[in-house]
């Protein structure tokens, strides 16, 4: 039987090696086509794939077994769980696998896209950029069709001819730019606050107007320092929380 392949990932020795590992795998299962294989490779096969220790390895699965993402069999080996619900709570320690994994693995439809004048609020994070371009996409959890979230990508034009649409519909931006548009990223900024549900928001999300809704923004940074992506995403209150774990070695 074939096994899904997961994607690679090049490690922080500063955060926990099954924390990371855990992570790229998740994002790899969430964001996996529905014709790839639901079999993982062995916890050798996989301590290899990502340079750890088979200890680290069964750490990580253990992380996604508690999750629901995956069921583990006695001699038959370890199998991703198609019906897993999506969304759960997801612990940032840093990982740019961690913000991946925090927004793969739900269906998204590209509601528009194109340029854009660059937003008054976010002129700081683009000097000298008059136009971005701009993507605006609905996402939904695919076992229930329940909008979850909607989120915005303000992201440099000169990367918007290296986007495939297709790929946003399957990945969170993050991912796109990394792995397929090749962009070296050295660090995310996030922010959560609450707010309440504007007009089209509420609509979006089929929330009533005013309700509670978690607004994040994730500012992503290259090597040089320059913003290559502004996420401004709006989560339903009632299906999405972040918990932050602080690390004080």
């Amino acid at each position: 039987m074939t096994s899904f392949a997961p994607d690679s990932i090049v490690l922080n020795r500063k955060l926990p090696l099954w924390y990371q590992v855990s992570q790229s795998l998740r994002a790899s299962i969430l964001g996996r086509s529905p014709r790839d294989p639901l079999r993982l490779p062995t916890e050798e096969q996989l301590a290899g794939h990502y340079g750890v220790s088979v200890l680290t390895m069964r750490q990580a699965l253990k992380e996604l077994e508690d999750e629901g993402l995956i069921t583990r069999h006695r001699r038959r080996g370890t199998f991703i769980e198609p019906h897993a619900r999506r969304g759960a709570p997801v612990r940032l320690l840093g990982s740019v696998d961690a913000i991946v994994a925090q927004q793969s693995g739900m269906k998204a439809e590209l509601l528009d896209h194109g340029t854009a004048p660059v937003p008054s609020e976010l002129a700081e994070y683009f000097p000298q950029v008059p136009e971005v371009a701009l993507y605006h996409r609905l996402r939904c959890d695919e076992k229930t069709g329940e909008p979850t979230n909607r989120a915005r990508n303000y992201v440099r034009p000169e990367l918007a001819g290296r986007i495939d649409l297709d790929d946003l519909a399957r990945w969170p931006m993050t991912k796109v730019l990394r792995d397929v548009v090749g962009m070296d990223i050295s660090r995310i900024t996030d922010t959560v606050e609450a707010r309440l549900a504007d007009p089209e928001t509420a609509r979006l999300l089929e929330v009533p107007l005013l309700s509670p809704i978690l607004h994040y923004t994730g500012i992503t940074y290259d090597l040089e320092g320059r913003v290559l992506d502004v996420a401004v995403i709006h989560y339903r209150g009632d299906r999405f929380s972040f918990t932050v774990t602080l690390d004080a070695t």
